[in-house]
């Protein structure tokens, strides 16, 4: 488990300094400002969330908890990255109203995490 654990997060790592780049470099002149900020947040969680996949990745090898926190991680980007992502391409504005959902995945996932390791004490 710990290393498709370790694969998924690298991959997503890849696609988030690949959205990043695209972002800062194709993205500039072609959508407003606050739009590419918008965009950018998302990338930022996106690079956040995958290192928190590894994060698990390693516990779970090393402590044998239960990959979960990952999943919901996953989840999460998949939904509030995606979201910001699409926001920003599209400005379709009811986009915004479920990047919620994915922040309440990455809290869950945190709250996991912690409630695992904190098992493990």
């Amino acid at each position: 488990m710990a290393q498709k654990l370790f694969a998924l997060a690298s991959v997503l790592a890849f696609l988030a300094v690949a959205v990043g780049a695209f972002g800062a470099h194709g993205l500039k002149n072609k959508i407003e400002p606050n739009m590419l900020a918008v965009f950018e947040v998302g990338v930022r969680y996106h690079f956040y969330h995958a290192i928190a996949i590894f994060i698990v990745a390693l516990a779970v090898q090393n402590w044998n908890i239960s990959p979960l926190p990952a999943y919901l991680f996953f989840a999460g980007i998949i939904i509030f990255s995606g979201s910001l992502y699409l926001l920003a391409l599209t400005n379709i504005k009811w986009l915004g109203a479920i990047t919620p959902i994915g922040g309440v995945l990455f809290l869950l996932g945190w709250g996991l995490l912690a409630f695992y390791t904190f098992k493990k004490l």
